[in-house]
């Protein structure tokens, strides 16, 4: 028997999640993973030199095992209480305990389409069934399809990922008011956003805000995430979680990071700016359809020199901008994101190089390849 065959039948069976390309050789304009383009701010510096200390002594201690000086933070931040926060190791960390207290094979896990594809990986990891609600172009919220559905927990990525279409929170209260389940509201890109659905918490007990801060607080490679629910739900995942799955630096960094709002309302501004900026060179300058994105991305139609569109289209500027190391994203599984590309916002600087290759591209003679 190889080891291989040992496994449980449906873990052979996985897909794993795939994240965008992650080059190690220095030129390339990274525009395909979200990631925040300005560094975080200067006290998380301070405070990681300060933790580790001349010895790195302190790194042979465990972390606080409940991340509670984070978790009174957090709860300071958004006006709530520290039973109503659970720390993670990422918001996927959260998402996961989120799926293995929730989901079984009895027990459906419901999402949206487009979405984020870690959702169904994680549903598949933890052998459950998913509950699948496509949505049209327009992106209008399927309210009554989610209010009606008989998962467990549904999870709804507000902003949209990949689209950038953010949902408000009249909607979100419409499906609130009659879902039997809990609503996982996925706010990774809430901070880019016109609104968030954290009043809502004080409402509606069966909903679960998730939060990231490696989007506008530029900490992806910290890793940490939180969710904001009833103390009921927050003690249910804190039964499945792993007693110290947030490591000691992480902790020390997400809290300076918090303390800075100033800083962070800064650059998320200049993000924001930057953003509406590259939507108006693809609407108004280039007549390219895009969705008005509440995100620290866009999502947009190429179309090529003779105005056709499609997914061979975008995948011939996708070529053509990897070949140039400009790295976006291009989704061709789906009919609906197939003749789109998804485009993190940079800084200027990049932004202008990405701009000048999409010219570039529309100028060349097998764009249409």
């Amino acid at each position: 028997m190889k080891p291989a065959d040992l496994s449980l039948p449906h873990v052979a069976k996985l897909h794993a999640y795939t994240p965008g390309l992650q080059p190690t050789e220095p030129g390339w304009v990274k525009l395909n993973t979200n990631e925040f383009p300005y560094p975080p701010s200067p006290r998380v510096a301070e405070a990681l030199r300060r933790e580790i200390g001349e010895d790195a002594a302190s790194l042979r201690l465990y972390p606080n095992p409940k991340s509670t000086p984070l978790r009174t933070a957090v709860a300071k931040l958004h006006g709530l209480g520290e039973e109503n926060v659970v720390i993670g190791n990422g918001s996927d960390d959260i998402l996961n305990l989120l799926v293995r207290a929730f989901c079984a094979p009895d027990s459906a896990v419901g999402f949206t389409l487009p979405s984020y594809s870690l959702y169904p990986v994680l549903v598949e990891i933890q052998d459950g069934r998913t509950n699948i609600i496509e949505f049209e172009r327009s992106m209008r919220l399927p309210i009554e399809k989610i209010a009606a559905s008989s998962a467990r927990a549904f999870f709804l990525t507000s902003p949209n990922a990949p689209t950038g279409v953010a949902f408000a929170n009249s909607d979100l209260e419409k499906i609130l008011g009659s879902f039997r389940g809990l609503l996982v509201v996925d706010e990774a890109y809430a901070p880019f956003a016109e609104e968030n659905a954290v009043s809502l918490l004080a409402h509606y007990p069966n909903l679960v805000v998730v939060r990231t801060l490696s989007k506008a607080y530029a900490l992806a490679g910290i890793r940490v995430g939180y969710a904001l629910a009833h103390s009921e739900i927050i003690d249910l995942i804190d039964r499945v979680r792993d007693s110290y799955n947030v490591n000691r630096l992480s902790q020390a960094a997400a809290l300076a990071a918090l303390g800075d709002q100033a800083y962070y309302e800064s650059v998320v501004a200049k993000v924001k700016a930057t953003r509406d900026r590259a939507i108006a060179d693809c609407v108004s300058r280039r007549g390219w359809f895009t969705y008005p994105s509440q995100a620290n991305f866009i999502f947009t139609e190429p179309k090529n020199a003779r105005g056709e569109a499609g997914p061979v289209v975008s995948k011939s500027a996708y070529s053509f901008l990897t070949s140039r190391k400009v790295l976006v994203r291009h989704f061709p599984g789906h009919a609906l994101t197939a003749p789109f590309l998804r485009i993190s916002v940079g800084t200027d600087a990049e932004m202008a190089v990405l701009s000048e290759s999409l010219d570039a591209w529309q100028k060349a003679p097998l764009q249409n390849a």
